[in-house]
C-alpha cells in the first residue's frame, strides 16, 4: 500500500463515527482512502451510510499528524500494514462483514496457509487442560497447521508455547497496539513468535489493552481460522465469546469434555450439550471433522472467485465476461445500478478476489 494511502487510511479510521463498514463504503465510492478527503460534501452525503454529520466530520478532520507518527512507527519497527485488499491479508477474514480495513502484523507466518486452527480456553488452566493442549499440538505437527490464539494467560499461552516447542508457526492476535506486550510476562514467548509465526492486531500503537478490546480481538481469532478448539473454559469464560462468534461465521467449533462439576470444564460441556461444538477426545477426532488428510499439505488459501454470489454480482460478472475490461460508467449503464450501489458491489468483488481494479476506473475479471 502506498504511503499516501496508508496515511489517509489511518486518518480515515480516526474520523468520528467512521468504522470498518463505512470506511469500505467510502473507499469503494471514492476509489481510494486518499480520495475520500478530496471529495466535496454533496458527493459524500450520497454514499450509503454517510449522512451530513459524518460528511462534516470528514471535511473538518485535520489530525493528520497522528497518521504521520503511526507510519513512522510502522517503518521503524518493520511492521507490515495489511490492507483489506492486499493479497496477503487473511483471506478467511475477508468473509466477515466488519472485517478490519487495516491490520498490523509483525511476523513471518503465511496467514493464508492451507490449515489454520485456533486453540483457546480459560486463563486459569488446570494441569488437565494444559496436558490436553500440549498433547493436541504435538500430535498436530504432521498436519503443519498455523496455530492461532490470543497470547493470554492459561490455555492461550500453553498453545503458543507448545507450538514453538514443536517447531510450528503460531500467531497471537492482540487486543492492543504492537508497541507493548500484554501480559508483560509473555514477552519472551512473544519475541520467539515473531521469528516463528507472528503478532497481529487491528489496533495502532499506543492503544492500551482495555477490556472492550478483547471481545473485538476474538472476532479476528474466530474469523481467520478453519475451526476453533476450546480446551477448557468456565460457563461464562471469554473463550465462549470466541466460540459463539466462530459459530456465527460458520466456522467449526470443537470442545474437549471434562468432568461434571469441574468449573473449567463447564463451558465446554455446555457447548457440547446444546450442539454448538463437536465433542472431541483426541487429535484424530479433530482431523476427522476438519477433513484433514495426514501427510497431504493443503495449498495456501486465496480468496474464492466464484462461490455463492448475490445476483447483483453475477450480473456484473456477465458484463465483464464480454470485454477484457470495462469502465465504471459502462458497468453502471449496463447493469442499471446506481453509482453508489455498484461501487460497493465492485469493492466486495475485489475483496473476494473476483475482479481487479485498473487505472481509469476500469475493472476486469481475474
Amino acid at each position: 500500500m502506498q504511503k499516501e494511502n496508508l496515511m489517509s487510511l489511518l486518518s480515515l479510521m480516526q474520523v468520528p463515527n467512521v468504522g470498518n463498514v463505512l470506511a469500505k463504503n467510502l473507499i469503494a465510492y471514492c476509489g481510494s482512502p486518499e480520495a475520500v478527503f478530496k471529495q466535496k460534501k454533496n458527493h459524500l452525503v450520497k454514499i450509503p451510510g454517510i449522512g451530513e454529520k459524518i460528511a462534516n466530520n470528514i471535511l473538518k478532520f485535520n489530525a493528520f499528524e497522528k497518521a504521520e507518527a503511526e507510519v513512522a512507527f510502522i517503518e521503524k519497527h518493520q511492521i507490515q500494514p495489511l490492507y483489506f485488499l492486499d493479497e496477503n491479508y487473511p483471506a478467511r477474514l475477508k468473509e466477515i462483514v466488519d472485517t478490519p480495513v487495516l491490520l498490523f502484523y509483525k511476523g513471518n507466518a503465511d496467514l493464508n496457509q492451507g490449515r489454520v486452527i485456533a486453540i483457546v480456553g480459560t486463563r486459569k488452566a488446570t494441569d488437565y487442560g494444559k496436558s490436553i493442549c500440549e498433547k493436541l499440538i504435538a500430535e498436530l505437527y504432521p498436519y503443519n497447521p498455523l496455530i492461532i490464539s490470543g497470547l493470554a494467560y492459561g490455555i492461550d499461552y500453553c498453545a503458543h508455547k507448545a507450538a514453538l516447542a514443536h517447531g510450528m508457526s503460531t500467531v497471537g492476535v492482540l487486543g492492543h497496539g504492537l508497541d507493548k506486550i500484554y501480559p508483560a510476562a509473555h514477552r519472551s514467548v512473544a519475541v520467539k513468535m515473531v521469528a516463528q509465526g507472528g503478532l497481529l492486531t487491528e489496533y495502532r500503537s499506543g492503544t492500551s489493552p482495555d477490556r472492550e478490546h478483547f471481545p473485538e480481538r476474538n472476532r479476528i481469532v474466530a474469523g481467520m481460522v478453519d475451526g476453533v478448539v476450546l480446551v477448557e473454559t468456565s460457563r461464562f469464560g471469554g473463550a465462549l465469546i470466541t466460540a459463539e462468534i466462530a459459530s456465527s461465521y460458520d466456522r467449526e467449533v470443537f470442545a474437549f469434555p471434562g468432568r461434571v462439576g469441574d468449573e473449567y470444564s463447564s463451558g465446554c460441556n455446555h457447548l457440547i450439550k446444546v450442539n454448538k461444538a463437536y465433542l472431541i477426545e483426541n487429535t484424530e477426532d479433530l482431523v476427522y471433522f476438519l477433513g484433514w488428510q495426514k501427510g497431504v499439505e493443503k495449498p495456501a488459501l486465496r480468496t474464492n472467485k466464484y462461490g455463492a454470489l448475490p445476483l447483483e454480482q453475477l450480473a456484473i460478472i456477465n458484463v465483464l465476461k464480454e470485454k477484457e475490461k470495462s469502465e465504471l460508467d459502462y458497468l453502471t449503464q449496463t447493469t442499471g445500478y446506481s453509482l453508489s450501489e455498484i461501487s460497493v458491489l465492485l469493492l466486495d468483488m475485489e475483496f473476494k478476489g473476483i475482479i481487479q481494479a485498473l487505472p481509469g476506473k476500469c475493472y476486469r475479471l481475474l
